[in-house]
């Protein structure tokens, strides 16, 4: 089983920046394939950010250029910057473990509103 905590959510006004953080436990972190997904009310889940264990990242059009995802295996984290944020951001976002076996696993979610 993996355990994952998301943090650094909040109101951000349109054009700002965040920095979203997650840390996993319960299993060996540098195997994992990590992401960040977002859901707003009313929207199906959308990924915004992958990074693989050997460290190459992906993201969806809509973020490119903005978001930028790193890790750290040795603190067991994953963290999502977010640039020149935009209203259409608004959403909870989910850190994501894919691991080995298949098994995806999520964290509670986390936050984020930018106003306008």
């Amino acid at each position: 089983q993996v355990q994952l905590v998301e943090s650094g959510g909040g109101l951000v006004q349109a054009g700002g920046s965040l920095r979203l953080s997650c840390v996993a436990s319960g299993g060996i972190f540098s195997t994992y394939t990590m992401g960040w997904y977002r859901q707003a009310p009313g929207k199906q889940r959308e990924m915004v950010a992958v990074i693989t264990r050997g460290g190459s990242t992906n993201y969806p059009s809509s973020v490119k250029g903005r978001f930028i995802i790193s890790r750290d295996n040795a603190k067991n984290m994953v963290w999502l910057q977010m640039n020149s944020l935009k209203p259409e951001d608004t959403a909870v976002y989910y850190c994501n473990a894919l691991v080995l076996g298949g098994t995806s696993y999520w964290g509670q979610g986390t936050q984020v509103t930018v106003s306008s």
